[in-house]
């Protein structure tokens, strides 16, 4: 999995993590808190996820989850399949909300699948991400509602 992770923290456009950023923060950050879910076409992996309640208590009714896919299996679908999947699993686990914190809005292929998945922007974080071509740009947190499907 940190195979995967990090050409995408190096990439400088999608993640807030930078080089500092080593495997066992990883995994410390990926496995703790949350379970994990993978795609896969045999023993490989392609994508994944992490997901769990937004905040505790209060909050606790809301998911948030993150994602990440292999580069060579972007475009593929995969990412679509682990949010759709995400989506059923925060259903069955009694959520009613799914929200994405830190989404950079230069993002292209992230925020054209969200928005295609029933997502809405719930607000703008100004300049906070520094993205390694782009310099200062948007951050967005999305939010979608949970109905049955």
């Amino acid at each position: 999995m940190w195979a995967i992770f990090q050409p995408l923290l190096a990439g400088g456009d999608a993640f807030p993590f930078g080089a500092g950023f080593e495997k066992s923060t990883f995994q410390l950050h990926w496995f703790s808190s949350h379970p994990a879910y993978v795609a896969c076409a045999g023993e490989q992996i392609l994508g994944m996820y992490k997901m769990g309640a937004n905040y505790p208590d209060h909050g606790a009714h809301v998911a948030s989850a993150t994602y990440a896919v292999a580069g060579q299996a972007q475009g593929k679908g995969i990412g679509r399949k682990l949010v759709e999947h995400s989506l059923a699993q925060a259903r069955r686990e009694g959520f009613l909300a799914m929200q994405f914190n830190y989404v950079v809005s230069t993002n292209a292929s992230a925020m054209s699948l969200y928005r295609k998945l029933g997502f809405n922007i719930a607000g703008t974080l100004p300049q906070a991400f520094r993205h390694r071509e782009l310099g200062l740009v948007d951050c967005y947190v999305l939010h979608r509602f949970l109905e049955e499907e």
